[in-house]
């Protein structure tokens, strides 16, 4: 496996000024904020063992942070082991308090406020769309380079980074949506757009039924799955009985952990 140098999606010379910190809930796990220019990670499989699909991985955190460890680099470096090659986005967040102290007050605050997080995914829609379409461009265009099929690149996002990912799916054009997406436990506020958006990408969908934000996720699961249902689009749908919320990569003994190995199984199967 190969970890390249992160390629910035946003204007040539812009300034990034995000801010990378240990996560206090998880030792050893880093969490980033304040990111204000996309960029783009790739971790490629040994060329004897690709697949040639490709998939970007959008981590979570409320589009305030970024979990770029348990929903960004580990799962990159799982999918590039089993000869995928993945992509992570780091795309561009609500801005946050530069000092701690301040940012420590904010998300003690604001980041439980189910009102503000709504409003928030509302504004950052053409945002979150602008970046996974960004990446899914980058990816295609470097295809050859990366050892990539075009046709067979989607994306994979965790709540927030789920919201990034289906966002790209419905709003950008037809040609440059993604081959297939994955949201694992998406917070998809407000109603899904219908009808689909025609040609939408076949879905692989899991989240748990104990998830600690409830009918926010869980809720969000059932509307998804039932907007591709009644589209005649396949899905493949995951509902465990346990493992909360934000599980990633993370092992927990729980169901849950099962969800990699069955996207693994899911994104390999022709036709899906």
């Amino acid at each position: 496996m190969r970890r390249l140098s992160p390629v910035p999606l946003g204007p040539h010379g812009a300034e990034d000024t995000s801010i990378l910190f240990e996560d206090p809930d998880h030792p050893g796990e880093r969490l980033l904020r304040n990111v204000t220019l996309a960029t783009l990670t790739p971790y490629l499989p040994d060329p004897a063992t690709s697949t040639g699909t490709g998939v970007v991985v959008a981590p979570g955190g409320a589009l305030h942070l970024l979990a770029v460890d348990n929903e960004g680099a580990h799962v990159a470096q799982r999918l590039a082991e089993h000869g995928i090659a993945a992509f992570v986005l780091h795309y561009r967040l609500v801005p946050t308090p530069v000092e701690h102290e301040r940012f420590t007050a904010f998300a003690h605050s604001r980041l439980g406020d189910r009102d503000h997080l709504a409003e928030v995914s509302r504004a950052r829609r053409a945002a979150a769309s602008a970046d996974g379409g960004a990446a899914l461009r980058a990816v295609r265009e470097r295809a050859e380079e990366w050892g990539v099929d075009p046709d067979r690149t989607g994306v994979l996002g965790f709540s927030a980074g789920a919201y990034v990912a289906l966002a790209t799916s419905f709003d950008v054009p037809a040609a440059e949506r993604p081959s297939f997406v994955a949201p694992i436990y998406p917070a998809w506020w407000g109603e899904v757009p219908l009808p689909l958006p025609r040609p939408a990408p076949p879905m692989f969908l899991a989240w748990a039924d104990d998830d600690e934000l409830g009918d926010v996720i869980v809720g969000s699961c059932l509307r998804l799955h039932d907007a591709w249902r009644r589209a005649g689009v396949p899905a493949r749908v995951h509902a465990y009985a346990a493992g909360g919320h934000g599980f990633g990569a993370r092992r927990r003994g729980t169901p849950s952990d099962d969800w990699f190995d069955s996207f693994l199984e899911w994104v390999a199967a022709p036709g899906r």
